[in-house]
């Protein structure tokens, strides 16, 4: 149970963080910051393959938030990759 409240408490501080730091990134930015937060899911996917791992908790519960974790991760990162090459198209020259 301390390792949950411990857990849950780092989530709601990184959300915090995360909803400040988007609210303060200046529109130009957007692109940069979109190639970033893609690193970041790859960096969440290799996180989430080891807390599946673990057994620190029920196997059963950390290989769904494992898996879950994953799919998510990864529709992120292909999401982010199709939005970041659209909005570079948008500043290629035409002809």
């Amino acid at each position: 149970m301390e390792l949950f409240v411990l857990s849950f408490t780092i989530f709601i501080l990184a959300l915090f963080v995360g909803i400040e730091l988007i609210n303060k990134v200046p529109p130009t930015l957007h692109t940069p910051l979109m190639s970033g937060t893609n690193a970041i899911s790859g960096i969440v996917i290799v996180g989430a393959i080891i807390s599946a791992g673990s057994s620190d908790i029920s196997p059963n519960v950390a290989g769904v938030l494992g898996f879950i974790a994953v799919t998510l991760a990864s529709i992120n990162i292909v999401a982010g990759f199709m939005v970041t090459d659209r909005m570079l198209n948008m500043f290629k020259r035409k002809g």
